[in-house]
Order: C-alpha cells, then sequence, then structure tokens
C-alpha cells in the first residue's frame, strides 16, 4: 500500500475470486492486529465519555448512601464549661446570698458548670418522604447505569462504521487498481494493434483517455482509505503513524426478518426505552415525596449526659442525668407550598408519560427503518453477485472479440467498467448489509461485544 499507516483487509471477496489485491499484498508489517470485537473493546477502553459516565454511576451510589441516613439513628457527642455569674449553690451549698438583688428562682446549677454528655435521636416517619427519596437514589443508579450502556452501545455502533467502512473502501481500492491495470493491458493490446495497422487511431486515442479517467478514481478510493483510517485510529486512541491490520472480512451472514420479535427485543432493552420507563418510575416517587410534607412527622430522641462543678467529680452516678422524648409535628398550613410541589410533580410524570410513548414510536420506526434497510442490501447482494461473474465473462469475451477483429474497442472498455461497477455495487451492498444490521442491534440494545 502507497500509505504507511493504513490498515489492510486480510482477504477480501476479489483475492478471494482470483483476481490479485496489490493493497493487501505490498502493506508493511502491522504493529497492531484486530478483529472487530478487539476494535468494540478497545474503543470501549478508551472512550472519554464512557470513562466520565462510570465516574457518574460512583457518584449515584454516593448518593444513594446519603438517601439512607435518614432511616439510621444520629449520635452526637457533646461537651463544654459554663461559667455562671451567680447561683444558688456556691460551693456545692445552698449559700445564695440573702442580701443579694437577684431573684432566687433564676438560678439553677454551679457556678462552674461542666458538662459532657451524648445525644441519639431517630427519624420515625416522615410521611414517606425519606422512602421516596431513597427509591429515587436507587432509580438514579439505574439511570446512570443505562446511560452507559447507551453510550456503549453508540460508540459500538461507531466502531462497527469505520470499521466495515475501512473494509469497503479496501475494496474500493482494489477494484480501482484492477480496473485500472486492466485498462492499462487493454491499453497495451491497443497500441500493439494500432502499430500494426488493425486498429484505429481513434481507439487508440480512447483508450488512453480511458487509462487517465481512472487514475482519480483510483486516488480517491486511496485518499478514502486514508481518511477512514485515520477517523478509525482517533476513536481507538491511536497514533496517526500507527499501522493496523483488520482481520475481518467484508461479508455477511443473512439472518430472518421478523420485525415484530425484533420490536418486541427493542421495547425491552433498548436502553432509551428503559431511561423513559425509570424516568416515569422516578417521577411517581417524586410525586410521593412531594406529599410527604403534609403528613405528620414523628422524631425520638434520647439525650443523657454527666454534670459537675469539678472535672475529677464528674464520672459518676450521682451526676448523670437522661432525658427522652417524642415530638410530634403536624403541617397546619404551609402557603400551599406543599400543592405546589405536588402538582408539579404530577404534571412531571404526566410529560415523563408522554416521553416514554414517544420514544416507543421512535424506536418502532428505527426498527422498521433497519429491517427495510436490511431488505433493500439483501437484494442488492443477490442481484449483483451474480452479477460479478457475468461482467467477468463478458469483458472475456469482448476483449477476445476485440483482438480476433471482431469485436469493438468500446466493446471492452463498457465491459471494463460494467465489471468495476458490478464489483462495487456487490461491496457496497454487503456494507450496507452489514450497517443496517448494526442499525437493528442499536435499536434492539444489544451488544458484539457482551454485557
Amino acid at each position: 500500500m502507497r500509505a504507511a499507516n493504513t490498515a489492510v483487509v486480510a482477504l477480501t471477496f476479489l483475492s478471494a475470486a482470483g483476481i490479485p489485491c496489490r493493497a493487501a499484498e505490498s502493506t508493511l508489517p502491522a504493529s497492531l492486529s484486530l478483529s472487530l470485537r478487539e476494535t468494540i473493546e478497545r474503543a470501549h477502553l478508551n472512550n472519554k465519555e464512557l470513562q466520565m459516565q462510570a465516574k457518574e454511576i460512583r457518584a449515584a451510589r454516593a448518593d444513594r448512601l446519603g438517601a439512607v441516613t435518614p432511616f439510621l439513628p444520629r449520635l452526637d457527642i457533646d461537651g463544654g464549661y459554663t461559667r455562671n455569674s451567680a447561683t444558688l449553690f456556691e460551693n456545692g451549698d445552698a449559700s445564695f446570698a440573702a442580701d443579694s438583688d437577684k431573684d432566687i428562682g433564676v438560678f439553677t446549677g454551679y457556678k462552674n458548670t461542666l458538662r459532657a454528655g451524648g445525644t441519639v435521636a431517630q427519624s420515625i416517619y416522615r410521611g414517606g418522604g425519606d422512602y421516596a427519596a431513597l427509591k429515587k437514589a436507587d432509580l438514579e443508579i439505574r439511570v446512570r447505569e443505562e446511560t452507559l450502556r447507551a453510550l456503549k452501545l453508540d460508540v459500538e455502533f461507531e466502531a462497527k462504521r469505520l470499521y466495515h467502512g475501512l473494509l469497503l473502501a479496501h475494496e474500493n481500492v482494489c477494484i480501482a487498481e484492477n480496473l485500472l491495470a486492466q485498462a492499462q493491458a487493454h491499453y497495451a493490446v491497443v497500441v500493439r494493434k494500432f502499430e500494426q495497422g488493425t486498429s484505429s487511431r481513434f481507439d487508440l486515442l480512447q483508450s488512453k483517455v480511458h487509462v487517465s479517467l481512472l487514475l482519480p478514481q483510483l486516488v480517491t478510493a486511496r485518499n478514502s482509505v486514508d481518511l477512514t483510517d485515520a477517523d478509525l485510529k482517533k476513536l481507538l486512541s491511536l497514533r496517526m503513524g500507527d499501522r493496523v491490520v483488520l482481520t475481518g472480512r467484508l461479508e455477511h451472514a443473512s439472518i430472518a426478518i421478523d420485525e415484530e420479535r425484533f420490536l418486541a427485543r427493542a421495547l425491552a432493552r433498548r436502553p432509551e426505552m428503559v431511561l423513559k420507563a425509570l424516568g416515569v418510575d422516578m417521577e411517581a416517587w417524586a410525586i410521593r415525596q412531594a406529599r410527604a410534607t403534609r403528613l405528620p412527622r414523628v422524631d425520638a430522641v434520647l439525650d443523657t449526659f454527666f454534670q459537675s462543678d469539678k472535672a475529677g467529680d464528674l464520672f459518676n452516678s450521682q451526676h448523670n442525668l437522661w432525658n427522652a422524648g417524642v415530638t410530634v409535628g403536624v403541617p397546619i398550613f404551609d402557603g400551599f407550598y406543599t400543592k405546589s410541589r405536588v402538582d408539579a410533580a404530577w404534571a412531571r410524570y404526566a410529560r415523563a408519560g408522554l416521553s416514554r410513548e414517544n420514544t416507543e414510536e421512535e424506536t418502532a420506526v428505527a426498527v422498521r427503518r433497519a429491517c427495510l434497510d436490511l431488505r433493500q442490501a439483501s437484494a442488492i447482494i443477490e442481484s449483483q453477485r451474480d452479477n460479478v461473474d457475468e461482467a467477468r465473462e463478458a469483458l472475456r469475451i469482448s476483449e477476445v472479440a476485440y483482438d480476433n477483429g471482431v469485436g469493438t474497442n468500446l466493446d471492452v472498455l463498457d465491459s471494463l467498467v460494467s465489471l468495476s461497477q458490478a464489483q462495487q455495487y456487490y461491496a457496497s451492498g454487503i456494507y450496507e448489509y452489514l450497517m443496517a444490521r448494526a442499525a437493528l442491534d442499536r435499536a434492539m440494545g444489544e451488544s458484539a461485544a457482551g454485557p
């Protein structure tokens, strides 16, 4: 191959048919050999968006841990020192001065108060809002996971497009090179016949022009290889100077088209459908979370502490106190705050349902389009499979007839073009079938690289 950084097809249908492909024979030793599956796995491994989404999953799991917090008791430990200006007890005795200008009912405790203790608080009921928040956190993790799966399927589709596209580009180079070689060989025959006086100058010029017109086609085909190769390397995070070999072949295996079965699988497994269903569930829990603010709240607290005026005498049973209690709060009027939240939650729930229905319709269209593309590509392949052999035989006959003086130069040139077109249509048909199959897999949420 002229470009050292170009990937090569190991085997092509042209070489399998006995036509030499110089693009596959003249390559330099490759530094990386890739099958389609390896290409997909490498694309997944190096894609930055996938790496960022994986971090989002970790963040969602951390948020879920925070949503568990209201169900667990809260424990606080506290300690402190307080200096009172006057107290009922002075040095442990009830020695409040009789002539003091202070009201004796105001003072309790010690002049120097040391305190150390702890508090345990537990939320018992908050209208179901905490449970709704926990369920939303669980769903959020699944949303992040499905988003990651959708991104992986997108990257896989792009890897298939470039992988098969590079195989097709190499097929087109082979076709262009062989067409040019055959046209040059025919031009040499015309030159020989012209020198012998058995061919006209018109045939000579016509054959020469035909060769010249094929050169841009070959250059375009080679440029397509280089551009597709560069895009694939970018996807795989390879350097532009790296050389790769694609071990796959531009071939297909036909599948039975069952649109109803495909649609059922797509509705069940397509990430976009799963995400819409999760969105509906999240909005349903959001309604319950909004309603919770109008329901009673019940909390329990236990407080135990040691209190004394001497540090050395702080921790003993005489200075230990505790209190426990339960509080119940019933919202009466919050200025329509709860109503506004509930109404908004219902509106978002209805919108999520409509969005899911819209995605169902889009999924049905995607499956239908993929099935139609499969049928169309299959028809092209079937029509051109035999056409390639017939065009090759027609070229042979036209060359023999021209060499024997019973055929025209134009017949040979037309046969060359017809063979080239048949080969291109056949190769393009296989590529279109492979891409239609890739689009169907994407619509059904299925991956060639596994889960």
